[in-house]
């Protein structure tokens, strides 16, 4: 049992003010794995207060002496590797390869990426007689989610603390472990008092009060389009800086030319990773009418291909989703696409056999599905993909793009001057070519209604920054 009952304010942890906790569950088991203390606006208030008072003398530090800090971080990050990993996969159900070897990973990647930018990143920048500033926006508010709980704090926090600004993280009350573990290894590594804060809580009260306070400059939001919608709206009043990294329904086109077996099968993998709670993954698999046939033979093996099991010891490709409430979405969802007319290829409702306790998901293939339907519309969240057909590319883009959503989009084709010419065409933040890997240089965000603003690499960093412009700094040499 983990009790983590007390908020990291002004780098001491302390008790809440109105003591209320909250029981959190592991997903394999459906049992209680530990407690943690919900905070109020009261909390939230004194983290600002102390985040606000740091800034004063944060904000003026030197880039040599930042790049200290990032180092330090990332040592004590490394010394606490293994607890990270561990928590992720008891907090949400990671199995633990997958906790070790990328959800605990991409926080040592952020780190270094954000310590890499800092080092040659240019704060100046000289324009005739003025010299533009780029200076630290202020006290950050930060509101992250369970699905990839580090990498959406480290993606946040990393870039604010490399430039100066100083925060307040709510992590998701649902999944909290390894943000205290994060909280510590930043508290071990010396981060000077008042730069970072953990209140924990959920999205109504801590949410709402950090993302509508005064003195937070800015509010960084990871998780749904609707919570975001209430974020801005929230934070609206007091005209601060809202970043944005909300839902998806990205596109899977496969081209007529591409090596089927190999595009089919990694774009199953990458819907099914994670037991399908990523916002980015291929949910939407389009593929030509004349060759379904064979799409569906390659989806099947695929799907059933990825084993489900328990996160800690059954070495299972996919361990549970993180709630019975999520659980409960996914069921009404996978319900919703057969009533509509979709055909079940693999998997399909209830649980995988022999995993009665659990919030487990059967790997699930969803085909003659058409882009009016509710699964080709709304964010399942879940190990679920949706086969579309179609006749020609035009098309396929067209269907594509016919979304609300714009976070990532994904291409696979033989000829990559084709690929590419359609790649250019599909609105989405992000656009992947033939399964290349991850680059956590590349700008991470989405267009419409999949948010705003960009994280990773150096784009993260003018997220935080505010540009000063001082006229006449240096004045016209005399002739």
């Amino acid at each position: 049992m983990r009790d983590y009952l007390k908020f990291y304010i002004n780098g001491q942890w302390v008790e809440p003010l109105s003591p209320r906790t909250l029981d959190v569950i592991n997903p394999a088991t459906e049992g209680v794995a530990g407690r943690i203390s919900l905070g109020s606006a009261a909390d939230v208030d004194r983290a600002v207060k102390a985040a606000r008072a740091a800034f004063a003398s944060y904000s003026q530090t030197s880039l040599d002496e930042r790049v200290a800090l990032l180092e330090k971080i990332i040592e004590q990050y490394k010394a606490r590797y293994a607890d990270v990993a561990a928590a992720i996969t008891e907090e949400m159900g990671a199995p633990a390869k997958l906790a070790s070897d990328s959800q605990a990973a991409i926080g040592i990647g952020h780190l270094s990426t954000a310590l890499s930018v800092l080092k040659e990143y240019s704060f100046q920048e000289q324009r005739g007689t003025t010299t533009l500033f780029k200076e630290p926006i202020g006290v950050c508010g930060f509101i992250t989610p369970w699905n990839w709980p580090v990498n959406q704090i480290a993606c946040k926090v990393a870039p604010a603390l490399a430039v100066g600004c100083t925060m307040v993280l709510k992590p998701s009350e649902i999944a909290p472990f390894s943000a205290q573990v994060w909280t510590e290894i930043l508290d071990a590594a010396g981060v000077p008092a008042g730069v970072f804060n953990l209140v924990n809580g959920d999205g109504p009260t801590v949410g709402a009060a950090i993302s509508s306070h005064p003195e937070v400059d800015m509010v960084s939001f990871t998780g749904s389009t609707r919570a975001g919608i209430e974020v801005a709206r929230n934070a609206a009043p007091t005209v601060k800086r809202v970043h944005q990294e909300l839902g998806g329904k990205s596109p899977n086109i496969i081209l007529p030319d591409a090596d089927f077996k190999r595009a089919v099968t990694n774009g199953v993998r990458g819907v099914m990773q994670n037991s399908g709670q990523s916002c980015n993954a291929p949910t939407r698999m389009l593929v030509p009418n004349a060759r379904m046939a064979e799409v569906l033979e390659h989806a099947k093996a695929a799907a059933e291909a990825t084993t489900v099991g328990d996160p800690v010891s059954s070495g299972a490709t996919i361990g549970p989703v993180i709630s019975a409430t999520q659980w409960d979405k996914i069921q009404t969802l996978i319900a919703k696409g057969i009533e509509e007319g979709a055909t079940v290829v693999a998997g399909g409702p209830g649980k995988p056999d022999g995993l009665s306790t659990g919030y487990y998901v059967k790997p699930t293939v969803l085909a003659g599905v058409n882009n009016t339907m509710t699964v080709a519309r709304e964010e399942i969240f879940g190990p679920v993909l949706t086969i579309i057909g179609y006749d020609t590319v035009d098309e396929a883009v067209e269907i594509g793009n016919d979304t609300v959503y714009g976070l990532a989009a994904y291409v696979s084709g033989g000829d990559i001057d084709a690929t590419r010419k359609v790649a250019a065409r599909l609105r989405a933040g992000q656009v992947n070519i033939n399964s290349a890997p991850t680059d956590l240089n590349a700008p991470f965000g989405g267009f419409k209604q999949s948010g705003n603003g960009r994280e990773w690499g150096e784009d993260a960093f003018g997220e935080f920054l505010e540009t000063k412009a001082v006229l006449g700094f240096t004045p016209k040499s005399k002739t």
